[in-house]
């Protein structure tokens, strides 16, 4: 029986872990959903209470923080203000990719995403585009996010998007430069701007320009100690 148990016990974690994953996948893909639609309050519902979302150079705290970013800002730029769909307006958000981490304890996690945005406005909405933004255009980026369980129930904490790439749909990203940039001014001076600059952040550079994004996992064969030196000297092992 004291071996039964500890099978059972095994299972059982293993359940427990198949469920916190699902149930994390499932948020962040609730997310993406949300901020197709500019759904503001159904965004910033998803974070805990002390959570925050950086974006460009900033950081958005709370849910005050995040409502200004998703609501006065998103989407006052796309929608007029108004809950979507809006007719004539794409802004797909497709969440790809998920490498999610459960802490032991089941109560904080890890998870990394990549984002791919389609953008743009009808010929006939044409009229309700903003200046500096192109009619249509792609974008991707990574996230690099923390989640946490709070009163039972599986909240994003910190979501960190780095915008990798922008293009303008017609001529590609070959000759876009992106027309996000890093802002320099917090909340309030700037009505829409983060309730901090985060250190360094200020100065990053958007598109052509890449930055690396440490990831939150590790390594799927050599664990958390991989180092370049262990894969070199594993070449010798191979035939």
């Amino acid at each position: 029986m004291g071996d039964l148990d500890t099978r059972l016990a095994a299972l059982e974690a293993r359940v427990d872990e198949l469920e916190d994953l699902n149930a994390i996948r499932r948020l962040q893909m609730a997310y993406g959903y949300y901020i197709d639609y500019n759904r503001p309050e159904e965004t910033a519902a998803l974070f805990s209470r002390d959570g925050a979302v950086v974006f460009l150079s900033g950081e958005y705290r709370g849910h005050a923080g995040i409502m200004r970013l998703y609501g006065t800002w998103f989407q006052n730029l796309f929608t007029g203000g108004r809950r979507g769909p809006v007719d004539g307006l794409l802004l797909d958000h497709f969440q790809l990719q998920d490498v999610i981490t459960v802490a032991p304890d089941r109560q904080t996690a890890k998870g990394r995403f990549r984002g791919l945005l389609a953008g743009g406005w009808h010929q006939s909405a044409i009229g309700n585009k903003p200046d500096g933004v192109p009619q249509q255009f792609w974008e991707a980026g990574l996230y690099e996010n923390d989640y946490v369980r709070e009163d039972g129930v599986w909240k994003i904490r910190r979501l960190d998007y780095l915008m990798q790439w922008q293009a303008d749909y017609e001529t590609g990203w070959a000759n876009t430069i992106a027309h996000l940039q890093p802002a320099q001014v917090c909340y309030p001076e700037n009505p829409i701007g983060p309730d901090v600059i985060l250190p360094g952040q200020d100065l990053r550079e958007t598109w052509p320009h890449r930055q690396e994004v440490a990831m939150s996992f590790a390594h799927p064969v050599l664990g958390a100690a991989f180092v370049r030196g262990d894969f070199t000297k594993l070449q010798g092992q191979w035939p």
